[in-house]
């Protein structure tokens, strides 16, 4: 009887994800404020909610890396999610504006791989090495639609019942947690196949 109920809310909490990420699909797929990498117009889209702080997104980065590689249909979409404090958050608007550079995915990366806590002073390192202009990417971080994005990311987040990072949608499969690239593969095979 417990197993059964088990499986029961198991469904339920499926279904309750199906039904949000229809609700949601725009602003996940198509926000244009979201960063994207891989083929823009790939056939699936695998959006990341994550955090620069976060060690499992850092581990799942490089399944990230390895899927962009071995998958020219696909598309990642990112979705800053800074929820591990001050850092995270200034590090998230960083990023944002290193849009405007061209250069958020160096930055993304580079962030990704710094080991240890981050700092204001970090992450202006960090922006420096990938040849941001500092003074522009401080100017530019002041613009109130990024905030204004890291806030609807938030809600997009709670309405998906999203705890912590990482979190994926890949089609209509919300994934909690840390996914190795064999994982991300195989769900990407049953969207393609219709499953």
């Amino acid at each position: 009887a417990i197993q059964a109920l088990q499986v029961k809310r198991e469904a339920e909490k499926k279904n309750h994800a199906r039904a949000a990420i229809a609700n949601h699909i725009n602003a996940l797929n198509s926000h244009p404020l979201s960063p994207v990498s891989g083929n823009t117009y790939g056939d699936v889209s695998v959006v990341e909610f994550f955090d620069y702080q976060c060690g499992y997104c850092k581990r799942a980065l490089e399944a990230i890396i390895g899927l962009l590689r071995s998958d020219k249909k696909a598309r990642v979409v990112w979705k800053e999610l800074p929820i591990l404090g001050p850092a995270s958050r200034f590090a998230a608007r960083a990023a944002m504006a290193a849009k405007n550079q061209g250069k958020y995915f160096d930055f993304h990366l580079a962030l990704m791989r710094t080991r240890g806590r981050l700092t204001e002073q970090k992450i202006m390192s960090v922006a420096q090495n990938v040849g941001l202009d500092e003074k522009r990417l401080r100017e530019d971080m002041k613009d109130p639609a990024i905030d204004a994005y890291l806030e609807e990311t938030r809600q997009l987040a709670t309405a998906l019942g999203i705890k912590g990072t990482p979190a994926f949608v890949i089609g209509d499969n919300l994934v909690p947690g840390a996914l190795d690239e064999s994982g991300i593969k195989k769900i990407i095979a049953k969207i393609r196949r219709g499953d």
